[in-house]
């Protein structure tokens, strides 16, 4: 195969001639409403607007502080902590706001601030004793005027209480209260608004043994009568994942599952937290006796994530996070720009995908022990392949050609052409990282190539000869 540089203007020429070629059937990602347009996105990219514009994302998730908007009453109403000028950039930029809702003040609850159960939640929701109510309604009512229309309701409360980095000291049935008193009373206050899951860990659950929480949730809410004719009161369920890739589509297609089988399967799927926090960075080391990642892991997990959760059935992802805004040195960092401001290479990874995946039409994943393969077919009839070893044995694929060139591009978004060679394109992927505290958490060094849409086939080159891969 022959390589060379080329500029972005013949990028889009070549785009262009392609628009006539037909795609293969794989199967469809969700079309849901509340998928956005753009799907990827940022926790809290407010600190560095014109990074944050530059990194081209179609969403920014925010916490909303309910006890920072009414600290000491309910007839408080300080919106500070949501600067409007942060709202009017991320419009500017075309980057959608999400409200993280959580943290319930002091007067509000009989038992923790912050944690705690709002009182009188259990009261109906036009009751002014139900504070949270009147709370999530004039949210929605003021922040509908200023674009804001998706809801995140509470975080991560499958953290139980004995555990580090709880925030919601309710029992399960306390939480569906919440959700549906806040779609309830979202609703009135704009009749737009998209209620979310509050996002989960997944694996709090699953160490402990325990059915998982979104389980019980679904079951919880499916089975109120009143529930179905209001949406079950939630539009997307949110999911937390991080470090370990093939954790990704694992977590993500099992979300998929659950939601179907309990007649769901119209709710999306944001991954709104996913990272892989490089503690080798040298110019930010941190000491930790697991996870070790560098630099270059990081930007192959993101990429490899963005594949993976797409395959599995997501309809948004988003990275955790945007900027280590206020860090200590030597504390745990995940921005894609760091403490002092600068960027960290994974930049140039979440901003490439933004830039070019952001119109996924269909994914499919094809891997075996060794190898993973994600095919994405594009809008404008391309398919992208990202390919990387799952393991430290470095690999060999042969894909057949669809035309006479395609795109080659690193996992940070670096761009050559590609000529086939006999009818195909040879990629060498080398080996993953390994360690034995963490096994491979992260595949190898990703590389993506790009080529006009048809049938083709993809082969891992072994010492026994070539072995098909296989697209679910």
């Amino acid at each position: 195969m022959t390589i060379r540089p080329i500029s972005l203007s013949a990028v889009l020429l070549y785009v262009c001639l392609l628009l006539s070629l037909f795609t293969i059937p794989v199967a469809p990602l969700a079309a849901q409403e509340a998928a956005p347009d753009n799907i990827f996105g940022i926790v809290e990219g407010f600190w560095l607007l014109e990074d944050a514009c530059e990194a081209g994302a179609g969403w920014e998730r925010i916490i909303f502080s309910w006890a920072q908007h009414q600290p000491t009453g309910p007839d408080d109403w300080h919106t500070l902590n949501v600067d409007d000028r942060w709202l009017a950039a991320a419009r500017d930029c075309d980057r959608e706001v999400v409200a993280l809702l959580k943290d319930t003040p002091e007067w509000a609850t009989d038992g923790l601030a912050g944690p705690g159960v709002p009182r009188g939640l259990y009261l109906p929701v036009d009751d002014p004793g139900n504070v949270w109510a009147n709370f999530v309604r004039r949210a929605a009512e003021y922040y509908a005027g200023r674009g804001v229309r998706r809801f995140i309701i509470w975080n991560e409360p499958d953290i139980t209480r004995e555990t580090y980095g709880f925030e919601f000291e309710g029992t399960l049935e306390d939480y569906a209260q919440l959700l549906k008193v806040a779609a309830l009373a979202a609703r009135r206050g704009n009749p737009d608004a998209l209620i979310h899951v509050a996002g989960v860990t997944y694996w709090h659950d699953v160490n402990e043994g325990r059915r998982l929480y979104l389980d019980r949730l679904l079951e919880h809410l499916t089975a109120d009568p009143e529930a179905a004719a209001h949406g079950y009161y939630f539009d997307a369920v949110t999911l937390h994942i991080y470090f370990r890739t093939d954790t990704v589509y694992q977590i993500v297609a099992e979300t998929r599952a659950l939601l179907e089988r309990y007649g769901l399967g119209d709710k999306a799927i944001w991954v709104d937290e996913t990272n892989a926090s490089p503690n080798l960075d040298p110019e930010w080391p941190v000491t930790r006796p697991r996870w070790q990642i560098t630099l270059d892991q990081q930007s192959a997990f993101l990429a490899q994530a963005v594949g993976l959760a797409l395959a599995g059935g997501a309809d948004a992802i988003g990275v955790y996070k945007f900027y280590d805004w206020s860090l200590p040195p030597g504390a745990e960092a995940f921005g894609l720009i760091r403490a002092d401001g600068s960027r960290r290479p994974a930049f140039d990874t979440w901003r490439w995908l933004a830039a070019d995946f952001r119109h996924v039409e269909r994914a499919a994943l094809a891997r075996n022990e060794r190898v993973s393969v994600v095919r994405l077919e594009l809008a404008g009839g391309q398919t992208a392949l990202l390919a990387w070893a799952r393991g430290a044995t470095p690999v060999e694929l042969r894909i057949g050609a669809t035309g006479t060139q395609s795109f080659l591009y690193d996992q940070y978004g670096k761009m050559m052409t590609a000529s086939p060679v006999a009818g195909a394109y040879s990629l060498s992927l080398p080996g993953a990282i390994c360690n034995a505290a963490d096994g491979c958490p992260v595949g190898g060094y990703v590389t993506v190539l790009v080529q006009p849409s048809g049938e083709f086939p993809v082969e891992e080159i072994t010492a026994d000869g070539l072995q098909p891969l296989t697209f679910n």
